[in-house]
């Protein structure tokens, strides 16, 4: 009998249907991790479809309803007409949470925190706009495609001072940040491939609001960037970039950080750097290998990533059907410390333990409650309606349904614990469940996905 690489094993399919698989809980922790959060009907969806036909929905573009179009463009008419960078935060959080295709708004927070722009520079709603336009038609595609195209987005040029890169007294920081935070990662180029490498970008920049290649400014002459040396150009140097091992590597940890686990193994990373380089950096390949290994549905990757600002809020609003106040939202996620359009550095949000101190776990636990017994945060739910139409006509049945919805799989003791805590709450059988619903959010587990 062959012995199999650990790394090989890694990403073998998930055996669905294989002595009782395909569950759930399986469920719960694909969407969970795809998309903000999950509502009771979708989870019956995906439990009903299983994982191939799932994927294939999540994979691929889903036409938005009517409805969703008409209230995309007025948020992100809003904004434009208003200069207003809270309107286009909004209007993006309103397609987090309302848009059909979920797994591509999940890529596009990726993309945005890899390659973080800010508007606190850049100081542009529509150039900023434009570049998650850039990052969302290439979110589930080529990442070929979209260092090419980030390399001329106007936000980014601006935000790395592009037009300071003239051929005599190159500036190296568009060139620095593609090397360390967009392709290679520390520790894989040197100063001097950076050097050459601005020289190759000089030249790139922006007038009356759009990508100048400026000739006059750009140096010809020969550039020895990572071991080659020619008459490069920005373009040559992505390409450079993307050949290295090193490269496929640093994706790798990326999206096993996003979807897997915080801190991935070596066998891990190996592994999806070897699927990302033989599909030639389609994402599309890479996340359906990767949300249908046993890896992915592994016991010990599931409820083990602290869930992100967005995560959080968005995930509670989509599980209890509240309709959000997109305003009050933007700014709660920005005190909880996700504040789209406005990374805190570079290199973006770190997350793992980053989004958890005592501080913001006690406005996270206020969260919880405000939800719940006020609609300053949106128009709440009523959570006995909710639950009846979902089967679950008792309190005991309630609560079961609303601890599966926000926690996935929930103990025994858990659940009786829960239950009591509803039976000696006050109120009919509304506040009883409102409670229910206050005290799960509030635990530890809550924080988890």
């Amino acid at each position: 009998m062959t012995n199999r690489s650990p790394a090989i094993e890694l990403l073998t399919p998930y055996r669905e249907g294989l002595e009782g698989r395909w569950t759930r809980e399986d469920a719960i922790h694909l969407l969970w991790r795809a998309q903000f959060g999950a509502s009771g009907e979708e989870i019956d969806r995906c439990v009903e479809e299983g994982l191939s036909t799932t994927l294939d929905r999540l994979l691929s573009p889903q036409l938005e309803t009517s409805e969703f179009h008409e209230s995309e463009r007025l948020l992100r008419r809003i904004s434009q007409d208003t200069g207003s960078i809270d309107s286009l935060k909004a209007w993006w959080l309103f397609r987090m949470l309302n848009s059909s295709n979920s797994l591509l708004e999940k890529m596009c927070l990726l993309w945005h925190n890899h390659f973080a722009t800010s508007y606190a520079k850049v100081q542009s709603v529509d150039q900023m706009a434009d570049q998650n336009d850039l990052i969302r038609a290439h979110a589930l595609g080529s990442f070929r495609e979209l260092m090419h195209g980030m390399a001329r987005d106007v936000a980014m040029l601006v935000w790395l001072d592009g037009n300071a890169n003239r051929k005599r007294h190159a500036n190296e920081n568009f060139a620095r940040e593609v090397m360390e935070l967009f392709s290679l990662g520390v520790g894989n180029y040197t100063e001097t491939d950076i050097a050459e490498a601005a020289r190759a970008f000089t030249g790139w920049h922006v007038r009356d609001g759009r990508f100048w290649l400026n000739r006059i400014q750009h140096d010809e002459g020969d550039k020895q960037v990572l071991g080659s040396t020619g008459n490069f150009d920005g373009d040559d140097v992505i390409e450079i970039c993307l050949a290295q091992s090193a490269c496929p590597r640093f994706l790798a940890f990326k999206l096993l950080r996003m979807f897997v686990v915080h801190h991935p193994d070596e066998s891990a990373i190996a592994q999806v750097a070897d699927c990302i380089r033989q599909s030639d950096f389609d994402m599309v390949q890479v996340l359906r290998t990767l949300l249908s290994s046993e890896l992915f549905f592994s016991q010990k990757v599931r409820r083990n990533i602290i869930k992100s600002p967005l995560n959080l809020v968005l995930g509670a609003h989509r599980a209890l059907g509240t309709r959000a106040n997109l305003d009050r939202t933007v700014r709660l996620a920005a005190e909880l410390g996700q504040d789209v359009f406005e990374p805190p550095t570079v290199k973006g949000w770190e997350g793992g333990r980053q989004w958890i101190n005592s501080a913001i776990l006690l406005k996270r636990t206020n969260f919880a409650s405000e939800l719940v017994w006020s609609d300053r945060l949106g128009v709440m739910l009523d959570p006995a309606k909710v639950a009846a139409e979902n089967g679950e006509r008792s309190i005991k049945q309630g609560t079961e349904h609303f601890a599966e919805l926000l926690l996935g799989r929930v103990e025994a003791n858990v659940s009786k614990r829960l239950f009591d805590h509803a039976q000696q709450s006050d109120g009919d059988k509304n506040d009883k469940l409102r409670s229910v619903i206050a005290l799960i959010m509030s635990l530890p587990e809550y924080q988890l996905m």
